[in-house]
């Protein structure tokens, strides 16, 4: 498996900056997430666009920029929790201070439209973290399993969940460096420098809200003709929610399992990652254990 460089643990008194990388926010949500970061001991801010509003997006690009470099700048920051995803982070790319995030890394937290950002951590060869954002916090308060699995990474501790297993599933074991998220989103990238599927041994996962079957089986085909799938060590199958049939599949989990047939690779389907309440916290571009049994779902990533 290919190196990769870990943040360093957040400790008591650290500071974790919020921004809004992308879409405009409910501010409530990100209010509501302040208190549950300080009883976990840290020191959340806002940054100065985060709470805005221009057109459907938090800011202009450069105010959203000058955001998220501040918070890479700043060596008392150690983590960057995405208010929300959406669409817009694929602006920051090109301008983003890599070396100075490389002289000194830091957490990227989020999922959706962050996945644009992952892909360009994992580019760096930094991992992030896949997780859920703002709202969850606000919502559950800080209590619920995908919370206390972020909590439990950004203190340093290590990644471990069974899940249930699904008829669609193929049996095995691997290990490998996991990488993937937002379908849509990472499809965008696929051919660029910020191409998150060019490591040697993917363990890939994916997900995505509101995409058409179609368009699905389409990203899907880009990843079998570029060679992707061959290189594939597993693969995790998170949720798709909000699409609609068609005329050749009724389910997006049958295209899925069509396209991915025959690869001889372990596959665990329904993986509880995407755009649900239920959104478990995995490293990207870390080192991760998957193993597909017909009773069960192991998934482990350790540093």
């Amino acid at each position: 498996m290919e190196s990769v460089i870990f943040p360093r643990a957040l400790k008591e008194g650290d500071k974790i900056a919020i921004i809004s990388p992308a879409s405009k926010i409910d501010p409530a949500l990100v209010k509501g997430a302040l208190p549950v970061l300080r009883m976990m001991g840290w020191e959340p801010y806002v940054a100065q666009s985060a709470l805005g509003c221009t057109g459907s997006y938090s800011a202009s690009r450069q105010a959203r920029l000058d955001d998220l470099t501040e918070a890479v700048l700043n060596p008392e920051v150690r983590a960057i929790l995405c208010s929300r995803g959406g669409y817009g982070a694929v602006h920051l790319l090109e301008d983003f201070p890599s070396r100075e995030f490389l002289a000194d890394p830091k957490w990227i937290i989020g999922f959706s439209d962050i996945s644009a950002l992952h892909a360009l951590a994992s580019n760096l060869g930094v991992a992030s973290i896949h997780s859920s954002m703002c709202k969850n916090l606000a919502v559950n308060k800080g209590g619920d399993e995908c919370a206390l699995s972020l909590f439990n990474i950004l203190r340093g501790g290590s990644v471990g969940y069974d899940v249930a297993p699904h008829p669609y599933n193929n049996i095995g074991n691997a290990e490998g460096t996991l990488v993937g998220g937002n379908m849509a989103v990472l499809g965008g990238l696929l051919g660029t420098r910020y191409d998150i599927f060019r490591v040697n041994d993917p363990i890939i996962f994916i997900e995505d809200i509101a995409e058409p079957i179609y368009k699905v089986e389409r990203l899907l085909y880009q990843l079998r003709l570029s060679g992707t799938l061959d290189r594939a060590k597993g693969i995790i199958v998170g949720q798709f929610t909000e699409y609609c049939p068609d005329r050749n599949y009724s389910d997006m989990y049958e295209m899925i399992r069509d396209m991915i047939s025959g690869l001889g690779i372990p596959v665990a389907f329904n993986f509880p990652i995407g755009h649900v309440d239920h959104n478990l916290p995995v490293i990207e571009s870390a080192p991760c254990r998957l193993t597909v049994t017909d009773e069960l779902v192991t998934f482990c990533q350790s540093r």
